[in-house]
């Protein structure tokens, strides 16, 4: 209430596009180039926007949905890669999953993904962070024994490889070659770390 209205503020989102979410997106690209996955919280960030501590996580769900979203990546990796693995049948995670993954870079070129790995040098820490994060973890998941770790690992680097090898290096005939043929080239091998 204020003096002037006797009736009670209204809580909650305001009527009307507040630009809030293009804030928050500024903000998030600032503090994870600064800070790199690890060291950047959904507060710091709403905070660095000036925006209410929920709203982040209202507008992007998670920071790892928020940080793809500072990608410009059509969908987030960790929601495609939860789906594939909550859908796949065992003996074909590695054949959805590719299919899924190519399928989206070829779209956009490899995308922001790839130029975030061009730049991996001076984006270690924010790569890094992002990978063991939210990758990594839900590749465990889908993955029995007494190695799941070096395993998980293990097909992250295949996978981030791939991605070098046909949108950042465009080494030929991987870079050009058909989205289903690279998948059947490639699953067999992305296949075996799962068991």
């Amino acid at each position: 209430m204020n003096e002037a209205d006797p009736r009670p503020s209204k809580r909650g989102r305001r009527a009307g596009d507040s630009g809030a979410r293009e804030q928050i997106l500024a903000a998030a690209r600032e503090l994870f180039a600064e800070h790199g996955f690890e060291g950047t919280t959904l507060r710091a960030v709403a905070k660095r926007a000036g925006v209410d501590g929920a709203l982040p996580s209202y507008h992007f769900g998670s920071k790892g949905d928020l940080f793809a979203a500072t990608l410009e990546l059509p969908v987030s990796p960790r929601e495609a890669l939860a789906g594939v693995l909550a859908e796949a049948e065992h003996d074909e995670i590695a054949t959805k999953l590719l299919t899924t993954l190519v399928g989206v870079w070829d779209v956009v070129g490899g995308g922001p993904l790839a130029a975030l790995l061009r730049s991996a040098t001076s984006q270690d820490q924010l790569l890094h962070g992002f990978v063991t994060s939210e990758i990594l973890p839900l590749l465990r998941t889908a993955m029995d024994g007494e190695d799941v770790d070096l395993r998980a690992a293990a097909a992250a680097s295949l996978v981030m490889g791939l991605v070098m090898a046909r949108y950042v290096l465009r080494i030929e005939p991987l870079a050009s070659a058909p989205p289903a043929e690279v998948v059947a080239t490639v699953a067999p091998s992305l296949q075996r770390y799962f068991g």
